[in-house]
């Protein structure tokens, strides 16, 4: 099994996001209404594995096979999908790697993971205590991803649910 590693926040995460986004901009072009940060590693402080998380989103869905071939020619490993419409692909880099998952407009996980990243990024109390929780999960997982991923269920859909509630009374 492989470890399931938590690292610290590193400043040139976002730096390494840009990256990606000028070269998946470049590569996708006008297929591509907007490619976000998501994740850990997009929430200034907050500890995550050391893999770059990134929404890619097409104009339409009609245009989701061209871009789908088009990022499997690249040297991204391919998983499919993920369910809810959402393509995976992985690159790994000594040190760290890149998540891109590439979906359409109207994506539901899409916008979940923004609302999750955004309360994260207005509550730093929140976002503490999720990287104390992802931390206590490495390391009673012991490299069980089954285990470390869902031990996170009830604490990501909790914090979906106050974002809710704050965006309804906004």
């Amino acid at each position: 099994m492989r470890a399931i590693k938590v690292v610290d926040y590193d400043p040139f995460w976002p730096r390494l996001f840009a990256e990606i986004r000028t070269e998946i901009s470049t590569l996708l072009g006008d297929l591509v209404l907007s490619i976000d940060h998501i994740g850990s590693t997009s929430v200034p402080g907050l500890a995550a594995k050391p893999k770059i998380d990134l929404d890619v989103v097409t104009i339409s869905d009609d245009v989701l096979p061209e871009a789908i071939e088009i990022v499997r020619a690249t040297d991204f490993v391919f998983h499919g999908d993920r369910g809810e419409k959402r393509w995976a692909f992985t690159r790994d880099r000594e040190g760290y790697g890149f998540k891109l998952y590439l979906c359409g407009p109207d994506n539901r996980a899409h916008r979940q993971r923004i609302r999750f990243r955004d309360y994260l990024r207005d509550h730093p109390e929140r976002a503490k205590a999720y990287a104390d929780l992802k931390r206590h999960l490495a390391a009673e997982a012991d490299g069980d991803w089954d285990l470390y991923t869902g031990g996170k269920t009830a604490f990501v859909s909790e914090t979906l649910r106050l974002a809710e509630e704050l965006n309804r009374s906004a």
